[in-house]
């Protein structure tokens, strides 16, 4: 396609000899070599996993408004069809033996992305291991790029003939010159309205000197009002304590600098992490700079909203749920240097700021910073890289931070800033583990065992609030036959169907598949299946029928899909409307509310034993954040964990608030087992309709893989071996000394490259496709990158499979 796509225009054309009835190259004429050189050509790479950017000629009538980092419609491939490309790159042409073909418009009045963006996209292609335009198809929204929630509208600027004439000072009609003098003053192309306004005319006089084509008429899209806002009170800012205070100044100290560094800000839940944000933007807003935070989509409550808008005139939010048009809206005031704050979910830390001075990232542990489509970037490595190519300081701010993180705080890469105590010296709140092995309650299916309903009727009849974590959907996660002895899958996934009570179906949480109620085993035909399994549903149904008095509210995105509904319940919760919230992993993380005595983990270990490295690690950060949501006000709190594996060192240590002797008993775990932080992995997953077809496939990828891994180590030797040679020991052992044999020279181990696999996917088969998987993993990424570039053009074509590329994986299912 490369091929059928670039070319040049070759100084020495063949001609025909019409003597000979041959071909020959002719020596090119002056004027052919002039035209040559007077022409231009403009890189273009396109949404399509192609590594290079493909060269086309930009016509003369686009040479003045082509700039890199606008969109070009051009023809592509063989059929020359017509293809929307980012341009990235202005030069001369390049010398090839193929005639380029032509640029046929240009998309953007302005370029969508700075040259500082470009270069970024440029970084994300190749650390992510995917190509360019992927990247600026996914930085650049979709709203923006359709030009959302705007109207054409005309605009007026002078031509060449009026400015000429207004040079040669010849009267006008004094509306006229009026008309032309306005024109001439801006800085711009003016609306017809605003034309007429700065002119004192009516429409007469602005027909009258285009007609004589002194001006001309443009069309140019208008934004349409902006998107209604939170209506908040502004508030100053807080007092802060001495820890606080020493972690203001250590960010604001790098701000004056000028230079880069990140921050790793590791405060317990209620340290008071979020003020210290705040006035960190306070000092970059004084400069007439921006910042970016960045918070996980969960946690972009309208409570985190509040916070900021209270302090900040001007903030712009920006998540999954705005429209087209309400995304394009925000995109234009950051882009104009309007906005002072940028407060959005994993895509934010692409916003264009002009003026950018902090990039902060809250709750940094998260998960859903890992984009797990391509390019499967993570938003910290890429505000990392941003911050640096600014210099700029980037803050990382958890309770329970990333192994990733903290190993670069002990290797000296990033500064540790503790913040070690609640504010108000309030008391972390004392964790109970629950062990419910024995609970009878509990053995019997209940979700709820005694301990936790004694604790709740107490906390309800101090009229304090309760929050209730479980994180699983639905009624019942799995649908069981008795007589097959396994649960009901989807007929297109490799996963258990859930039954939503309230629906009355078995719903796939993975592609969405729904069957009514089941009345027999779809698989043997056998009647009488079984439920097993709680639910957030159920332990709604439970604690209503158990608590009959108690105003309860559950929250997940089952029950909160209606607009609105997140803020309305939340907001029911902070005014005392409601005595229990209960739900999943949105009620976890960034709620504050001082009359909350009471959190209970219904089941500490849903994620414990799941398929996944980070098992342990995200066990521990769940109930840390859990726990977190007590204990604010005066009235304290506590916090009842129920588990059936009471003793696992994660469930222990996050009941202990113990975060640091967690990281070293898992850090030890992962040193073993060359996990990471102390390895990097990358992840390729082969996906297809036939599974043989996969099987064989993945097995001739890995194939062509370990044979480059071979070559490269060899290489590595050979290297280590020269490099030996050219340098010998400075002086001879002595005589009589002991000496032991070197070892024959050995790759370098920054440089060895593992291959594990290939092997079915723990869900082997998702949206009717099977998938096969296989991890690579070196010291360093460039081993891997190296490689991947020498082994992808090698392994087969396939029209039915594909395979995906994950450095750094976060979803191992």
């Amino acid at each position: 396609m490369q091929g059928a796509t670039m070319g040049t225009l070759v100084s020495g054309t063949s001609q025909k000899n019409l003597f000979a009835g041959e071909d020959f190259p002719l020596d090119p004429t002056p004027w052919e070599l002039a035209a040559e050189a007077d022409q231009l050509a403009a890189q273009v790479v396109f949404n399509k996993p192609l590594d290079v950017p493909f060269s086309y000629l930009v016509p003369d009538p686009l040479r003045d408004m082509l700039v890199p980092g606008q969109r070009v419609r051009v023809p592509f491939g063989r059929g020359n069809r017509p293809t929307v490309g980012f341009c990235v790159g202005v030069g001369p042409v390049p010398q090839t033996q193929r005639a380029l073909k032509t640029i046929e418009s240009v998309l953007d009045r302005e370029p969508l992305l700075s040259p500082m963006m470009l270069e970024l996209t440029r970084w994300i292609a190749d650390r992510y291991l995917c190509s360019w335009g992927q990247v600026l198809d996914t930085v650049v929204p979709a709203g923006v790029k359709k030009n959302s929630g705007t109207r054409v509208v005309q605009v007026f600027e002078l031509t060449e003939a009026g400015r000429a004439r207004l040079e040669s000072k010849e009267k006008l009609p004094a509306k006229q010159q009026a008309v032309m003098d306005a024109l001439r003053g801006a800085t711009r192309p003016m609306r017809g309205e605003d034309l007429a306004e700065a002119a004192g005319c009516g429409t007469a006089p602005i027909d009258g000197v285009r007609k004589k084509g002194w001006i001309r008429v443009l069309r140019e899209r208008s934004a349409v009002a902006e998107p209604e806002q939170l209506e908040v009170e502004t508030q100053s800012d807080l007092k802060l304590n001495s820890d606080q205070l020493r972690a203001l100044q250590a960010v604001v100290s790098t701000l004056r600098k000028g230079e880069h560094k990140t921050f790793l800000l590791h405060g317990v839940t209620g340290s008071g992490k979020t003020e210290v944000y705040i006035q960190a933007i306070r000092e970059i807003v004084s400069y007439g700079r921006q910042a970016i935070v960045l918070v996980p989509e969960i946690s972009l409550t309208p409570q985190t909203i509040r916070r900021f808008r209270s302090r900040f005139p001007s903030v712009a939010v920006l998540h999954s749920h705005l429209s087209d048009a309400e995304r394009h809206w925000q995109w234009q005031q950051i882009a104009r240097g309007e906005v002072q704050v940028v407060v959005g979910a994993r895509s934010a830390v692409f916003a264009p700021t002009p003026h950018l001075g902090l990039i902060i990232i809250d709750e940094e542990h998260e998960t859903s910073f890992k984009q797990d489509t391509a390019p499967r970037y993570h938003a910290r490595e890429v505000a990392r890289q941003r911050a640096m190519m600014e210099k700029i300081p980037l803050v990382l701010g958890s309770a329970t931070p990333t192994l990733e993180s903290w190993a670069r705080v002990q290797r000296k890469q990033d500064e540790l800033i503790s913040l070690p105590k609640r504010v108000e010296s309030r008391p972390l709140p004392p964790v109970i583990i629950i062990d419910v092995r024995n609970d009878i309650r509990c053995s019997r299916g209940a979700a709820i065992g005694r301990a936790l309903e004694n604790a709740i009727r107490q906390a309800l009849s101090q009229k304090g609030q309760v929050i209730l974590f479980l994180n699983l959907r639905g009624y019942s996660p799995t649908v069981w036959c008795r007589t097959c002895g396994e649960g009901v899958k989807c007929p297109h996934c490799d996963i258990t169907l859930t039954w939503h009570k309230d629906r009355n179906i078995a719903l796939c949480h993975s592609c969405d598949y729904e069957h009514p109620t089941l009345m027999a085993c779809p698989k043997c035909g056998a009647a009488g299946l079984r439920y097993l399994g709680i639910g957030t549903q159920k332990l709604e149904a439970e604690v209503r029928a158990t608590f009959p008095e108690a105003r309860v509210v559950r929250m997940d995105s089952d029950s909160m899909k209606r607009p609105g509904s997140h803020d309305e319940a939340l907001e029911q919760f902070r005014h005392g409307e409601v005595d229990i919230l209960l739900g999943t992993q949105m009620i976890a993380k960034g709620l504050d509310f001082p009359n909350v005595t009471l959190v209970g983990v219904v089941n500490a270990d849903t994620m414990l034993h799941q398929p996944d490295l980070r098992a342990s690690e995200r066990t521990f950060q769940l109930i840390s954040q859990v726990a977190g949501r007590t204990g604010r006000g005066e009235r304290g709190g506590r916090v009842l964990v129920q588990s059936c594996c009471p003793t696992d060192p994660s469930i222990q240590k996050a009941a202990q608030h113990d975060y640091r002797g967690f990281v070293q008993n898992e850090m030890k775990h992962r040193h073993e087992v060359q996990a990471p932080p102390f390895r990097v992995f990358t992840r390729i997953i082969v996906r297809g309709p036939k599974e043989d077809d996969v099987r064989e496939f993945a097995l001739q990828m890995a194939r062509v893989m370990k044979e480059a891994i071979a070559q490269m180590s060899l290489k590595a030797v050979e290297k280590a071996a020269a490099t030996a040679a050219a340098n010998p020991p400075a002086e001879p052992p002595r005589r009589g000394t002991l000496t032991i044999a070197s070892p024959k020279p050995q790759a370098p181990p920054s440089e060895e490259v593992r291959l594990l696999g290939p092997a079915p996917c723990p869900v082997a088969k998702l949206k009717d496709h099977y998938r096969y998987h296989f991890q690579l993993s070196a010291a360093t990424l460039e081993p891997i990158q190296q490689l991947w570039h020498e082994v992808a053009p090698l392994f087969p074509k396939s029209e039915e499979i594909e395979y995906v590329v994950d450095v750094d994986p976060i979803n191992m299912r």
